[in-house]
């Protein structure tokens, strides 16, 4: 076994953590307020791509999640519905620091985060009407 399939075999486990951590923190986001759910699923859907064909197939045929991701692969879309959705929540986190008393420093980072995520999803395409 040589240093670059050594290489691959952690390239590989390394995608199936991140593709494993982001469907949790889209499940948990589906089901509250302060995460959101959209991006956290495309990512794993691209990071188990990347290292499990038998994830990657099972996320794509999802019923949930499925055709969020044919939407984005297709078409770079991201549906109105979740767009919305996804402005909500980063709102709703944001407001949640604020009201735990978050620093200054840390709500302004936070902020600029944020603000940046939401412009990116905001401005993806509908998709196909």
């Amino acid at each position: 076994m040589g240093l670059s399939e050594n290489g691959r075999g952690l390239a590989r486990i390394l995608w199936l953590c991140l593709g494993g951590i982001s469907l949790a923190l889209g499940a948990v986001g589906a089901v509250l307020p302060v995460l959101p759910t959209t991006p956290f699923v495309i990512l794993s859907a691209f990071a188990f791509s990347k290292s499990s064909p038998r994830l990657a197939a099972w996320l794509d045929n999802n019923p949930t999640f499925g055709p969020m991701i044919a939407d984005w692969r297709t078409h770079g879309a991201i549906a109105p519905r979740y767009k919305r959705l996804a402005a909500v929540m980063m709102l709703a986190a944001f407001m949640l620091s604020l009201a735990l008393g978050a620093s200054t420093r840390l709500l302004i980072i936070q902020a600029i985060c944020l603000s940046g995520a939401a412009a990116y999803v905001l401005t993806r395409p509908h998709g196909p009407r």
